[in-house]
């Protein structure tokens, strides 16, 4: 994906526009440079978070996916100390779609989709003629596509248009062909080659050289060639859009290898599409990893190899079937944590004082740990005092970004919440550090609630949310009676945590 902003090249770059300017001449790295030598000098805060949006924009050009969590991290900051009054729903729906990009790159759907959505319900709130808002539809367009929800991808693109006419800007900033391509592919890859065939038809019908832009060139080369492989026939010739050179953009290599395939295949030399496939890949992201082997069952059939022909067919449904299963998974996935956050919410209607309440879980703070347990004393009841503490946290929030972070606590808030009993307490005491008490809770007893609230814990498939960095959660536990204190619990509960941690 190369994100684009639509304004005339300039020598000067002191803004997010210039930067843009950067970006539209193929020069991100050269965008990314600047930004971080004009940020510390705006004074301007919302100049500023265009400005850190643009970076992370070039970032995801350029592949540089390490430094887009804590790209993430400092728009999110800057959004959040924006003044009230001053609600800015197209950077903000800008900030998701680019997010949601950032997070289908690192392999979690479940960020990604909760991102596309907060940025569509943002930008529902934006102008009708906002040239920002008409930015950040597209994006989250070329996202949506990305991830396999093409009719969503779509309607944002629509969304995209409507605003851009509005606002009068150059109808050839929103065309982008490749989303319409990808939408054709996947029908094709799904059976239906007739509506497949219509979609490219009209693409190829619509649109000419001049009615895109550069870096969306070899997508309409793709869109001809790939009609000329299922026995349509275009105008134009293919092969110059397929090689338009695009460096420092890496997409039209895979674009230009297979759209050779696909004329091979249509000037009837399967041989050499077959060839051309030999090895080749394509990216989910880009035309859909069931390409190749669709593409490999059409150059069967044009060499009459039927037989091989199904077998590469079966091929295209076994990967549809498995990225259909993981949909399914993340609904209910999404589901579960909906019901979740609903428990959550229920447990802690009566800690409705803010001031009483952390902010980030719902859960009730420190200030309410320590009145709880007053309370408590004053009844005379006592238990067992719990202190948790995450493993693997602080990789979280290295590998994807304090946002994600967030989540994750988010998430275990849920979680323990679900997997308590009826009547324990569970607070949030600070990071990434959580404290529960067991009334009247003998410590053998308790032992076996805190292996409960760790397996719940590590059961959580955290690959969805955060990949790679799994989190598990370890406890320590003490006796809370008339003699102890809740610090002097405390602090035994923490010692036979941190102990358990070196253990």
């Amino acid at each position: 994906m190369t994100i684009q902003h639509d304004s005339p090249d300039t020598a000067v770059v002191r803004d997010a526009a210039g930067l843009s300017r950067l970006i539209r001449s193929g020069r991100s790295s050269d965008a990314v440079a600047r930004a971080d030598e004009i940020l510390p000098h705006l004074a301007d805060p919302v100049e500023a978070i265009r400005v850190q949006l643009t970076k992370l924009a070039a970032l995801l050009n350029l592949g540089r996916m390490t430094e887009c969590p804590r790209a993430i991290d400092q728009a999110d900051a800057a959004l959040r100390a924006l003044p009230p009054g001053h609600d800015e729903p197209a950077m903000l729906g800008e900030f998701h779609a680019l997010a949601a990009s950032v997070a289908h790159h690192q392999g979690s759907l479940e960020r990604c989709v909760t991102h596309l959505v907060r940025g569509a319900r943002a930008l529902d709130l934006a102008g009708p003629a906002d040239p920002g808002a008409a930015r950040a539809w597209l994006d989250l367009a070329v996202t949506y596509s990305w991830v396999g929800f093409h009719r969503h991808a779509v309607a944002a693109q629509q969304r995209a248009m409507e605003i851009s006419r509005a606002a009068g800007m150059d109808p050839v900033f929103v065309t982008h062909p490749e989303i319409r391509v990808r939408h054709a592919l996947a029908l094709d890859h799904q059976g239906d080659t007739e509506a497949c065939l219509r979609a490219l038809g009209e693409i190829t019908r619509t649109l000419g050289p001049d009615d895109v832009t550069g870096f969306e060139l070899p997508y309409l080369g793709y869109a001809l060639a790939r009609y000329a492989a299922l026995g349509g026939r275009g105008g134009i010739d293919a092969r110059p859009l397929l090689r338009t050179d695009l460096e420092p953009y890496q997409e039209n290599g895979e674009l230009r290898r297979l759209g050779e395939a696909c004329l091979a295949i249509a000037e009837n030399r399967p041989t050499v599409a077959l060839a051309l496939l030999d090895g080749a890949s394509a990216a989910a992201s880009r035309l859909g990893a069931a390409e190749v082997p669709r593409l490999r069952a059409l150059a069967h059939t044009a060499l009459g190899d039927h037989v091989a022909a199904h077998a590469d067919d079966r091929v295209v449904a076994g990967m549809l079937a498995r990225t259909t299963t993981r949909l399914y998974d993340l609904f209910v996935d999404g589901v579960t944590a909906r019901l979740d956050h609903d428990e959550l919410r229920r447990s802690v209607t009566r800690y409705a004082d803010e001031a009483h309440t952390d902010s980030l879980t719902g859960l009730p703070n420190r200030r309410h740990l320590e009145r709880y347990v007053a309370e408590l004393a004053r009844h005379g009841t006592y238990g067992t005092v719990g202190v948790a503490d995450l493993d693997g946290f602080k990789s979280v929030n290295t590998v994807h970004g304090h946002l994600s972070g967030d989540q994750v606590l988010q998430h275990v808030a849920a979680i323990l919440t679900r997997a308590l009993r009826g009547g324990d307490f569970l607070a949030r005491f600070g990071g990434d550090e959580f404290v529960v008490v067991l009334p009247g809770t003998p410590l053998a007893e308790a032992q076996e609630v805190g292996s409960r609230l760790a397996a719940a814990v590590a059961g959580y498939d955290w690959n969805t949310l955060v990949p790679g960095t799994p989190v598990t959660l370890t406890m320590g536990l003490a006796e809370l009676n008339s003699r102890t204190s809740l610090t002097a619990a405390f602090r035994a509960a923490d010692l036979v945590m941190l102990q358990a941690k070196a253990g």
